[in-house]
């Protein structure tokens, strides 16, 4: 068996890995939208806004909840969700401070709207590409010969 390194990382670093990992998702970024506009839903007002099945949403809702993202809440048959704002400020405090690192200045950007492409039709972009293979080349020459 092999030698596993193990690297330690700071308790910040997994919240924030385990934030990107549940928000990996895009039905979970939609939930999580659902309750930015209007805290405390349930389930079922998820489903309806949603269109999955209450199960799928179940699942979805338990994975916020694994990465601390959601609080919940039981008020008597009903479990009430909620955006969980502490974790949220760490997500945000570490993409803040992570684009404030990048200074790239805005003339020297290149994008991929930017780039003008030359479109080619046929073949013609490989005629630039006269390659000579001489085993191809001593072939030609038999057969005219």
């Amino acid at each position: 068996m092999g030698i596993r390194k193990q690297l330690q990382l700071d308790i910040e670093t997994e919240a924030i890995s385990k934030i990107c990992k549940a928000l990996g998702h895009p039905r979970r970024i939609q939930i999580m939208t659902l309750l930015w506009k209007r805290d405390n839903r349930t389930c079922g007002e998820i489903v309806e806004l949603i269109s999955l099945a209450q199960s799928t949403i179940s699942k979805h809702l338990l994975e916020l909840k694994k990465a601390n993202l959601i609080n919940i809440k039981n008020q008597g048959k009903k479990t009430i969700y909620s955006i969980n704002l502490d974790n949220i400020q760490i997500l945000k405090r570490y993409l803040t401070n992570y684009i404030s690192t990048i200074e790239i200045a805005e003339q020297n950007k290149t994008t991929v709207l930017t780039t003008q492409h030359k479109i080619r039709r046929g073949n013609s972009h490989l005629k630039q590409y006269n390659y000579q293979f001489a085993h191809k080349k001593s072939k030609i020459v038999d057969a005219v010969e």
